[in-house]
């Protein structure tokens, strides 16, 4: 009878053990960070890329946005809403609608210099310049034509006026707005405001006003306004209307002509 021969298993003491261990797991993560490192990282989405997306959500992210946060996200400064039982606030109210008063009685005048005005577009400026005339005649108000933040002046572009009450010295901001009767409820874009750092004309923690003057259709070469309204923004609510545009010299490159016609 034979013997057999007997297997014994190994013993290894604990700390060759954990040894191992640690090599090991050493080992797969080189191999794990290898292989990361030769596969391609996914490229990060351009300005673009990413802001196209947004804007095709139009209505749900670009539409009701508080006015006053935009001027305040733009400029820095706070919309003040007009508070109608404040004293200070119903004297400001009545010396400006007085004006207003007098600006529709001036313009409406058969020698009015607007009556030669054939466009209507180009009838904007003459209230613009005449409230301004008439605000400063008003004892204890100054009016101007508001400079940018660079100090220029600049005619177009929110807003048109800024006045200021020396008694208190607040200031408040007017751009006037003209819309033919009839189509006072209509959805057509009739206010705008362009966010930009340099050309930027609000400068100040301000009320702002939309004064918007109501005018039947021309007869007779004549233009006449039946009311005014004078409006706060402090509540205002707009929509951000997305836009890629490029001029005639953006596009007429001589690299991109492909053709063109016999001279």
């Amino acid at each position: 009878m034979c013997d057999l021969p007997v297997f014994v298993r190994p013993t290894f003491d604990s700390t060759v053990l954990r040894s191992v261990q640690a090599l090991a797991v050493l080992g797969m993560t080189i191999v794990a960070s290898t292989a990361l490192a030769q596969s391609p990282a996914p490229s990060p989405k351009s300005p673009v890329d990413q802001l196209i997306p947004w804007l095709l959500q139009e209505n749900q992210q670009l539409r009701g946005i508080p006015f006053s946060e935009v001027i305040a996200d733009v400029t820095g400064k706070k919309v003040i809403a007009i508070d109608r039982q404040n004293e200070v606030d119903q004297r400001i109210v009545k010396e400006i609608s007085l004006v207003l008063d007098e600006t529709v009685r001036r313009l409406n005048a058969p020698d009015s210099v607007i009556q030669s005005v054939p466009r209507i577009n180009e009838v904007s400026s003459h209230f613009e310049n005449l409230m301004r005339e008439l605000l400063n005649a008003t004892p204890g108000f100054s009016c101007d034509f508001p400079h940018t933040s660079n100090g220029h002046f600049q005619r177009s572009g929110y807003p048109d006026l800024r006045l200021l009450d020396e008694e208190t010295n607040r200031v408040f901001y007017l751009d006037p707005k003209l819309y033919e009767a009839g189509s006072r409820d209509s959805s057509f874009r009739t206010f705008y405001f362009e966010p930009k750092i340099a050309t930027n004309k609000v400068r100040d923690d301000a009320v702002h006003f939309v004064v918007g003057f109501e005018h039947e259709p021309r007869q007779g070469g004549h233009w006449n306004f039946t009311r005014w309204d004078l409006v706060d923004l402090a509540h205002f609510q707009v929509k951000l209307k997305a836009e890629f545009h490029g001029s005639n010299h953006d596009m007429y490159r001589p690299e991109a002509i492909v053709a063109t016609s016999a001279k």
